[in-house]
């Protein structure tokens, strides 16, 4: 007689993955090259998820890139610094994995598929004066992609950036292209530059809703999304995770939600989730996160913790013991006339250069501004007078504001009327008006400026060691000497900026092994479920060692669930044979 409590399945692959942002594509790349029958099926009707939206870069220590690039790396150095940054907060194991498996994924990618890197020479790690720490070489960024050579329809695809970094109404820059675009007279190189990119969108808008050349997250994107159709990987839009299907105490496929309804798909090698971490999911939002960072996320609004969530329902624990259960950036936020809002992420444009500082809700500095963005807020998040429902401030002169970009002030002191009247930036002719304006004590931020303006005039900052580490100075300016983060606000008008946290990416994630495998409440393997990028709990523990370290783990720990689940199906054909 057959066995009706088993499920019956609409379809059988070995390797169900969920999610097709860079750990889910690269999973499926990975996969597919390893001779597994994959199915990669995404929510919405774009790729990309966070990633596309990210500056692209991918945190890997000692690969052929470095090497390539003249600042050779090494994983043994990565080690120290991560011990370091990381401490004794646990994550070892797979901290391990990753530095050892990261070179060889590198490699794979750029001999096997179009994703195309490079090393960046001067990249540095966030946390500074560190054993081990690294100026350039592991931090690997995608090279610009041509976005027509995925055809008409799968440019598409590919979820566009933010359109506040979206130049002209849809050209996308790189961040060393900014300055020449906002001067492109001040030299031959800028025009040069300037005149082939613009001319070069002007031509892709009779085609395309915006410019084809694809830089930082959209060209990695495009990369793995060409890459997947180069090699035939299947790919289901609008397909959503519904629910995973259990014999006994492993998965064993899923239920998917798509255009033609549900279907019981099996997969003989494991589920791998890939969805984005808990994003935007209300109730794990409320539960993991501190008050203040509730009200922001820079993660698509489709993202919504499905695969967390689902994982959560079978069985699956939340990793613990985490230094922070997000990774923040401090935003600030433009009301439109329609009611809209836009959102910048404040990430090294502004706070590093001098002449700006940052005030809590007290009025007073709490924080080196040139740290990472992430610093920054953990910074306002443990400032004890920092109101949960009340921002932070960045506080800068004129002469900031005609030498430097703050936030989406771009274009100097001629140009700050509309920005002013829509209430984004605030006027104040001294620091008490300012103060007022702002709603803090005038006294205290008066204090707080004369403090700041008698160790500058030094360069120096005693109160917080800005400009102190590698990472700091790389973000500052070259001309302002002795610091080239540090000098006095000048005379005023004055004017501040509100910056809120906001999420960019969850720390805390499904608790995992270094294979990806997805573990139960007694730190057991829960048979055929994997998980890769933000639903896996953080190897870093919720630290923010440099740049990509979200996205580098992500696409390594994608290899490695393959490897495993390869691995598992090899020892289950010779456990067959030699029955």
């Amino acid at each position: 007689m057959p066995d009706k409590t088993r499920p019956s399945w609409d379809e059988e692959v070995d390797l169900l993955i969920v999610g097709a942002g860079a750990g889910g594509m690269t999973a499926a790349l990975a996969g597919t090259l390893k001779g597994l029958e994959v199915l990669l099926c995404e929510k919405t009707e774009m790729v990309g998820g966070i990633t596309s939206t990210s500056g692209g870069t991918i945190w890997i220590p000692g690969t052929h890139l470095s090497v390539e690039a003249g600042v050779p790396d090494t994983t043994e150095a990565a080690a120290s610094f991560l011990e370091a940054v990381v401490g004794e907060r646990g994550g070892d194991a797979q901290r391990a994995a990753f530095l050892e498996a990261g070179p060889k994924v590198v490699e794979l990618l750029q001999e096997k598929t179009a994703v195309n890197l490079v090393a960046a020479k001067a990249h540095p790690d966030y946390i500074g004066n560190q054993p081990g720490e690294a100026y350039g070489g592991r931090a690997l960024a995608p090279l610009p992609f041509d976005g027509r050579r995925l055809g008409k329809s799968d440019f598409a695809r590919v979820r566009p950036p933010r359109r506040e970094f979206l130049a002209l109404g849809g050209m996308m820059t790189a961040r060393n292209e900014i300055d020449a675009l906002l001067h492109p007279l001040a030299s031959l190189a800028n025009f040069r530059l300037a005149a082939t990119t613009v001319l070069r969108y002007a031509f892709d808008r009779l085609r395309y809703s915006r410019g084809t050349r694809l830089v930082m997250g959209n060209a990695l994107v495009a990369q793995l999304l060409y890459s997947l159709r180069q090699h035939d990987v299947p790919l289901r839009f609008e397909t959503r995770l519904v629910e995973l299907v259990k014999e006994g105490d492993a998965v064993a496929g899923a239920i998917m939600a798509g255009p033609d309804g549900h279907r019981r798909i099996r997969a003989r090698r494991g589920v791998v989730l890939a969805t984005g971490g808990i994003a935007r999911n209300p109730r794990l939002r409320d539960q993991l996160y501190p008050e203040a960072t509730r009200r922001y996320s820079l993660a698509p609004e489709t993202n919504t913790g499905d695969g967390v969530e689902t994982a959560l329902a079978g069985g699956a624990a939340l990793a613990e013991g985490l230094d922070s259960p997000g990774l923040w950036m401090p935003c600030s936020i433009l009301k439109r006339k329609d009611g809209t809002e836009l959102m910048w992420p404040h990430i090294i444009l502004d706070r590093a250069k001098p002449g700006l500082i940052a005030v809590n809700s007290a009025g007073r500095r709490f924080v080196n501004e040139s740290d990472s963005y992430h610093d920054f807020v953990m910074g306002m998040l443990r400032s004890p007078e920092q109101a949960p429902d009340k921002p932070a401030h960045l506080i800068c002169d004129r002469a900031f504001l005609d030498k430097y970009i703050l936030g989406m002030v771009f274009h100097g002191s001629r140009r700050l009327k509309p920005f002013l009247k829509a209430g984004y930036l605030i006027e104040g002719a001294s620091p008490q008006a300012l103060a007022d304006k702002i709603g803090v004590d005038p006294a205290t931020l008066e204090q707080t400026l004369a403090d700041y303006n008698r160790d500058a005039e030094r360069g120096e900052d005693p109160a917080f060691g800005r400009g102190t580490s590698a990472m700091n100075r790389f973000n500052g300016d070259p001309e302002q000497t002795p610091n080239p983060c540090v000098r006095p606000l000048g005379p005023g008008p004055y004017y501040a900026l509100a910056v809120w946290p906001a999420d960019l990416a969850s720390s805390v994630g499904l608790q995992g092994d270094e294979d990806g495998r997805v573990l139960d409440a007694n730190a057991r393997p829960i048979r055929g479920l994997y998980a890769c990028g933000n639903d896996l709990g953080s190897m870093f523990r919720g630290t923010y060692p440099g740049p990509g370290t979200t996205l580098g783990p992500a696409m390594v720990m994608a290899w490695r669930v393959v490897q495993n689940a390869a691995a598992d199906q090899a020892n289950s054909q010779t456990e067959k044979r030699s029955a």
